[in-house]
């Protein structure tokens, strides 16, 4: 097959205005390392790991207060060390700001519920500062817990800056979450405070929290105090025996880091909660800082000239991802509030009257701009953004498309891949490395991502199973009250020993460059066709008449393909309708994925990040109790799976008939 069309290539003088570009001539001039291409450099960074993130390490000045060790003290997985005589602190380095004046902005804040915010280098430092010895006062020390109930305002960030200062452990969860969801995350860890909000507005409509907020304290025993931000309201919230935030803030303090290991715990993230109780990801201080170090600085080519948004809610990876933009001195910008108030341009009008120089979203939200026929880069002036981040599902072709001829012509389009289980993406882009339609440009720096067949062998141009075949820094610590360690080998190691399994179908072309196809435990296989869910959905959202759609394939004794489809407002899925849905995917696909039924919803069910929830529809409709397949509160509308529920309902009545 030809090579897809080329969107985006590197100026003749990348090397010249990029950080990337900065980072080579430092290595060819301090260690004689010269790099002809992308490619050699990233056989170096994956071939010669110690090497590479001493190099890292080195280059973006990370400062410990012990001699760090080796790089790599052992390489084995899962349990590899990094730099294990390490003593450092992620919330000193997001806060040195050495190329930024003590009046600079560093943050900014956009809101639905309130007025615009910002907080200087100065600022920032200080609300840290006073913030640290609120905490302090309340008892929390090193190791200790502090967990969140907060949306994307500047408070959620000094706060998590705070308790990193002292060596205690953030969590948090965004509002929109439902009580069972956060208390599902929360009463694993066991926090010592708690941070929330009285409530917010999401669009045009007030929501209340102090009813989810009391039950969410009265779930978790182990809370000595709460702490509330009034957000909803100016006065005191109804939220009893609790400070407030001013209360927390009073007092200026000194600003001081504890030094802790590399692996000291820095914050715990959360796996989704589709299949049941999520699994809480324990990243540490020094791995989260080296990987974002380099993904931010040598991949998104941020720096201190920059305005960093990426869309997210502090229950997202992305939000601490966000937060980090800070220690390569960007200024970032935060957003709380619907992306679709009053329509789906408001971002990017914030991406305009804010100056953004990178913009961060989803592939969800790409395609909602797309099928609404937004033109963005008419109806704003979008010309200060050289970086467009897109992720959370596959962008598809039209998507890529759509970016460079609705947005930007010449910003770098960066569809990136990663998890919450590393916090960060592991495939994506570079600026040494064309933009080619519907694909994801090359593996980043330090990831050796392969693709693997069933036993194990690397393939090129074949779909296989994505894994990691060597350590990266920012690989999870470990999962919280794991102690030997089983739940975590368990989740990636089990399939090919000393190598870790993502879950993602992924193929790779000769080029280096990747497309991901969907999860691997979602795959439609009919007839030994074997189809990822992206590809699927590809075709059928194509068509104009649909808004969304999820499909599953029932198998084992089944065999049966079930689509679903939510319609935009006006249309219907009528007889005409289900026949195009037909013809074009066996056009596109094949005869064999053409469903067998398909069913219209009123909405599709996605996390509050965006995921499509395939996996756990297909195990309601095949007999799993809707509260075990997934936790509600962690979805974008809890009623999405009533019409599954119901369906599944209906076939158990019809089997026992």
């Amino acid at each position: 097959m030809p090579d897809p069309t080329v969107l985006w290539t590197p100026p003749p003088d990348v090397r010249e205005r990029t950080r990337i570009g900065a980072y080579l001539s430092w290595l060819q001039a301090g260690r004689g390392l010269a790099f002809g291409d992308y490619d050699a450099l990233l056989r170096w960074s994956t071939e010669e790991l110690e090497a590479f993130w001493t190099s890292v390490w080195e280059h973006f000045d990370v400062r410990s207060s012990s001699d760090p060790g080796p790089a790599l003290a052992d390489a084995s997985m899962p349990g590899a060390r990094w730099f294990p005589d390490a003593r450092l602190n992620w919330a000193e380095h997001c806060l040195r700001l050495a190329q930024r004046g003590a009046d600079d902005i560093m943050i900014v804040a956009r809101s639905q519920t309130r007025e615009r915010v910002t907080l200087t280098a100065d600022e920032l430092r200080d609300a840290v500062a006073r913030a640290r010895a609120g905490l302090i006062r309340l008892g929390v020390g090193k190791g200790d817990r502090v967990a969140a109930y907060l949306p994307n305002v500047p408070e959620a960030a000094v706060a998590l800056l705070a308790t990193a200062s002292i060596g205690a452990i953030w969590s948090s969860c965004a509002p929109e979450f439902g009580t069972r969801s956060v208390i599902d995350r929360f009463s694993q860890i066991e926090p010592k405070v708690l941070i929330t909000i009285d409530g917010y507005r999401y669009g045009d409509r007030e929501v209340d929290r102090t009813h989810e907020v009391a039950a969410i304290r009265a779930a978790l025993p182990s809370l000595s105090a709460t702490v509330v931000l009034p957000y909803l309201r100016t006065i005191a919230a109804r939220i009893p025996d609790a400070l407030t935030w001013a209360d927390l803030v009073a007092e200026p303090a000194e600003l001081l880091f504890a030094q802790v290991a590399f692996d000291h715990p820095l914050f715990v993230l959360y796996s989704s909660g589709t299949t049941g109780l999520p699994k809480p990801i324990v990243h540490g201080h020094g791995g989260i800082l080296l990987e974002h170090l380099k993904i931010h600085a040598l991949h998104h080519d941020l720096g201190p000239a920059d305005r960093f948004f990426w869309f997210s809610t502090t229950g997202w990876m992305m939000w601490n991802y966000l937060v980090s933009g800070l220690a390569v001195g960007s200024t970032i910008i935060l957003y709380d509030g619907s992306p679709a108030h009053p329509d789906l341009g408001v971002l990017w009008r914030l991406a305009d009257e804010e100056r953004v120089t990178y913009f961060g979203t989803s592939a969800p939200y790409l395609m909602a701009c797309r099928k609404a026929g937004l033109r963005p880069g008419e109806a704003a002036d979008l010309s200060r953004i050289r970086g467009i981040g897109s992720t959370g599902a596959p962008l598809p072709v039209e998507g890529f498309r759509y970016v460079y001829n609705a947005i930007s012509p010449t910003a770098h389009l960066q569809s990136v891949s990663g998890g919450t289980d590393v916090c960060t993406a592991f495939v994506g882009a570079s600026p040494l490395v064309p933009v080619w339609e519907g694909e994801l440009s090359c593996r980043h720096l330090g990831c050796a991502v392969e693709a693997f067949s069933a036993s194990g062998e690397s393939l090129v141009g074949e779909q296989g199973e994505l894994v990691i075949t060597a350590p990266m820094p920012s690989m999870p610590v470990a999962f919280w009250n794991d102690p030997d360690g089983e739940r975590y080998r368990a989740a990636y190691f089990e399939d090919f020993p000393g190598v870790w399994r993502h879950g993602d179908w992924i193929t790779f072309t000769d080029r280096g460059s990747c497309v991901i196809t969907g999860r691997s435990d979602a795959t439609l296989n009919r007839g030994g066709v074997r189809i990822g869910t992206a590809e699927f959905y590809s075709v059928v959202e194509s068509i104009p008449e649909v808004a969304d759609s999820l499909v599953v394939h029932l198998d084992h004794e089944q065999d049966r393909l079930l689509l679903f489809v939510a319609v935009v407002p006006d249309a219907t899925l009528d007889e005409a309708l289900r026949a195009r849905i037909v013809g074009e995917l066996r056009t596109a696909l094949s005869p064999r994925h053409v469903p067998d039924e398909i069913v219209e919803v009123a909405v599709i069910p996605r996390t509050l990040s965006g995921k499509k929830l395939e996996v756990p529809v297909k195990r309601i409709l095949t007999g799993t109790p809707p509260e075990v397949a997934a936790s509600r509160g962690s979805l974008s509308d809890p009623d999405s799976l009533d019409a599954f529920e119901s369906l599944a309902a209906d076939r158990a009545d019809t089997t026992r008939g």
